[in-house]
């Protein structure tokens, strides 16, 4: 896990050292660790330490030239204290992204043979054929004043990179929770369609979603998700969202329109026609893992909610 994680998962991990005497290897990636990165990680880079030392959990921070024996070290531990224990992974030590991203390359057919198999008839097999970038292109030219909630990641910069207005809110870390704060605008404002990109490892993070949405089930809200299959963040590790269908759950969770597409000219009629209608509407859009080369957002999450909040306020979102 990033470290970021750590936070998500504190309570499972109290359980597991504290209470279940349960051996464990936590392997934590250590962003933030010099002070540089994006302002999410800075703090969590900072404490890193500190949270592991309140967990009680036993850590070594893994270098290349003492890797094997802090491997060692760690299955001596977890044997003989019947608890997790912890490798924490500095930048650049380990290489990452080129393992995964073939492994994601090399299997989709294998997996969405598996996946046909038990999809209903009238239901093919979605096949990605346009990148992330190119959809949200095709999404945001079907969306004019609406407001956009970004989940966090390359699904903000690369946004950014197609056009930036005071309307869109870019998430600055908080994995998963860009599609209930479109849901909290939604509500707050009926009468005004909102809009969130959202991704497939973001989705999953907080699936609950899903079902509030669908039980709350707000008329203007748009959802778009890009499904790309992989958790791009921390290596293309492959997703659940590759043997899962997510337009199915969301239909399943209420949603009153749901579609899935392939490409671009489908993404734009898509999400005009949702903002058209009555919804909620969920749109899921299979796109490869491909990640445009885009800067970061310049923004300081202070004034991405200040000219946010304004820019409704003002009825402008342009």
């Amino acid at each position: 896990m990033q470290n970021s994680g750590l936070g998500t998962s504190l309570n499972a991990l109290a359980s597991l050292s504290l209470m279940y005497g349960f051996p464990a290897l936590v392997v934590v990636t250590w962003r933030g660790f010099e002070g540089k990165d994006a302002p999410e990680h800075i703090l969590t880079g900072r404490i890193t330490p500190q949270i592991l030392d309140l967990l009680e959990m036993p850590y070594r921070v893994l270098s290349a030239d003492s890797a094997a024996a802090d491997v060692a070290w760690a299955a001596k531990e977890m044997d003989t204290r019947m608890q997790p224990v912890a490798i924490v992974v500095p930048p650049k030590v380990v290489q990452t992204g080129n393992a995964h991203a073939k492994t994601a390359a090399a299997t989709p057919t294998e997996a969405r043979r598996q996946m046909t198999k038990t999809a209903d008839a009238a239901d093919a097999p979605l096949f990605a054929s346009i990148s992330r970038l190119t959809a949200i292109k095709a999404a945001r030219k079907a969306i004019g004043s609406e407001p956009i909630v970004h989940a966090n990641g390359y699904i903000c910069r690369e946004s950014f990179s197609v056009g930036d207005r005071p309307g869109n809110f870019y998430m600055i870390g908080s994995m998963g929770l860009a599609s209930a704060i479109g849901l909290g605008l939604t509500l707050a404002q009926p009468a005004r369609a909102a809009v969130v990109f959202d991704g497939d490892g973001n989705l999953l993070m907080n699936f609950g979603i899903l079902a509030m949405v669908g039980g709350l089930a707000p008329r203007r809200l748009v959802h778009v998700v890009f499904d790309n299959e992989v958790y791009g963040s921390t290596g293309n590790q492959i997703s659940p969202s590759r043997g899962v269908r997510l337009d199915r759950v969301a239909a399943a969770a209420g949603y009153a329109a749901v579609r899935a597409v392939t490409t671009a000219a489908d993404v734009e009629a898509a999400v005009r026609t949702a903002l058209a209608t009555d919804g909620p509407h969920f749109v899921v859009v299979k796109t490869t893992a491909e990640e445009a080369d885009v800067p970061r957002i310049p923004y300081s999450p202070a004034e991405i909610r200040d000219r946010f909040r304004t820019s409704l306020e003002d009825g402008q979102t342009q």
